[in-house]
This record gives C-alpha cells, sequence and structure tokens, in this order.
C-alpha cells in the first residue's frame, strides 16, 4: 500500500552564543512552533549539537531522535534524523563517517577537508501503513573542500545504491546545484536519483533577508513531484530567525 510522507531537511545552525538574538537557546521556541504546526513524518537536522539534541528530545515528544556526534568521542555535532514514534519503525539503524575508514569515529578524508569530520545517519524505517521499508539518510558535506565533498556524495551513493531499498537522502551538501557533488547525484544512469528540490532556489540565508546559496536538498529513487516540494520562509520575528537556513520540505510516496 503506498503513502505518501512529507520529508523535511533542517540545518538548525550549531548553538553559538556569538550569533546573538539568534543563539539556538532564543530559536528553539520559534523552532518547536514551526515543526509542530508543519509536523513532517521524517527531518533530517544539520549542526545540532549535544546541548541542541538533549532540548530537541525534551520537546520533540511525538519523535524518535536518532544520530551520533561526529567527534571520536561520539559527541559534538551530528546530522541527526527523526521520524514520528506514531507512523514508523525502525529496523536498522547506521552512522558512518565520510572518509576512507567510515567505522572509525571522528575519521575524515586527508585531502582538502576542513578539520571537521563529517557523519552520516541511515535509518532504515518502514512505515506501519506501508509494505516495504525504505533508507532514510542524513548527512552534512564539508564546507571547505570540493573534493572532500566529491568523495562524501560517492561515498553517500555506495550506501544506498548497496541496498536492495529504496532510499530517501537528505543534507546540507554545501553545494551549489551545478557542482560535482551534487551532479554525481543527479546525473549518474546506474542509480538514478529525483532531486525534489529542484524548483527550489537559495536555502542559506545567513541572517539576512537575502539567501544566498541553494546547498540544502531531498533527493530520493521513489516517486516525488517536485512541484510540492516547499521552500519554508524565515521571517525575523523582533530579529529572531529559525535558523541561517530555510527549511525545505517535499512530498515521497512509499510503498
Amino acid at each position: 500500500m503506498a503513502e505518501k510522507i512529507k520529508v523535511m531537511t533542517f540545518n538548525l545552525r550549531v548553538a553559538v552564543k556569538g550569533d546573538g538574538v539568534n543563539y539556538f537557546d532564543y530559536r528553539l521556541p520559534r523552532i518547536l512552533e514551526f515543526l509542530n504546526t508543519e509536523k513532517p513524518d521524517v527531518v533530517g537536522f544539520q549542526e545540532v549539537n549535544d546541548h541542541m539534541k538533549e532540548a530537541l528530545n525534551e520537546h520533540l515528544t511525538d519523535y524518535v531522535i536518532v544520530g551520533c556526534g561526529r567527534e571520536a568521542s561520539y559527541r559534538g555535532e551530528s546530522a541527526c534524523l527523526a521520524y514520528r514514534k506514531d507512523r514508523f519503525q525502525l529496523i536498522t539503524l547506521e552512522n558512518f563517517w565520510l572518509s576512507a575508514t567510515p567505522t572509525s569515529p571522528g575519521s575524515r578524508y586527508g585531502i582538502d577537508q576542513s578539520p571537521c569530520p563529517r557523519v552520516t545517519t541511515a535509518a532504515l524505517l518502514k512505515h506501519r501503513e506501508a509494505s516495504a521499508p525504505f533508507w532514510f539518510v542524513n548527512t552534512h558535506l564539508d564546507h571547505e573542500g570540493g573534493t572532500a565533498r566529491l568523495l562524501g556524495s560517492m561515498q553517500i551513493m555506495q550506501f544506498v545504491s548497496s541496498k536492495k531499498e529504496p532510499c530517501i537522502i537528505t543534507g546540507d551538501f554545501n553545494a551549489g546545484p551545478d557542482s560535482r557533488a551534487i551532479k554525481l547525484l543527479i546525473e549518474n544512469t546506474r542509480f538514478p536519483m529525483i532531486d525534489c528540490t529542484a524548483n527550489i532556489e537559495a536555502t542559506f540565508h545567513d541572517y539576512k533577508e537575502t539567501p544566498r546559496a541553494k546547498i540544502d536538498y531531498i533527493f530520493t529513487n521513489m516517486p516525488c513531484d517536485v512541484n510540492e516540494s516547499v521552500l519554508y520562509p524565515d521571517v525575523p520575528v523582533d530579529g529572531v530567525y529559525l535558523s541561517d537556513h530555510r527549511p525545505v520540505g517535499a512530498f515521497v510516496e512509499i510503498e
């Protein structure tokens, strides 16, 4: 039985007190109001540190949040994901680092990557009304190295193409639509993916009214009408934004 689910990717901007009125704790009430209004079925978060994850776990009681930090200690920023506990069953969970040694916590590519390790969280989920499971994969590629981003995209594609189940990929790819990292995902013929965000404009605004770049994406190899995808507005209230990224939503049909 097919089900259409609401998918979201949302970079929450790591808690930095230097952000002033846009420090995470001050943005949290707006973030929670937004999520409780939109009620995504699954959402991929980026830049979630331990303090932020505790807050999300405390308040998002309708969701299960999974994913570990990117450092060798399993702490620090994560690319965690959340799913509605009343609609999905978790079958398998995998965390892997974007590196030549993906099972080594804190590992990274040794080329042009920044000092930051990059971790990906992948959950095999089954909707309670659907007949088959799917992989929900959430990531955050490097912000400095183009080669590191390309290798990260390649590693994620190798992961999903090695599975028998279909997939949804969300993330902050730190790359524009014409970059090699993105073209690798949407121009391959052996494992073709739909860019659900094909009609979406700039997503990163850096707490400014004029968005700067499109770097947040949702991909899938399941049916998706790209015209239904949404770039959510982020109008500040008394100077407080949701994040420095606008949330992105899409509707994917699962079997």
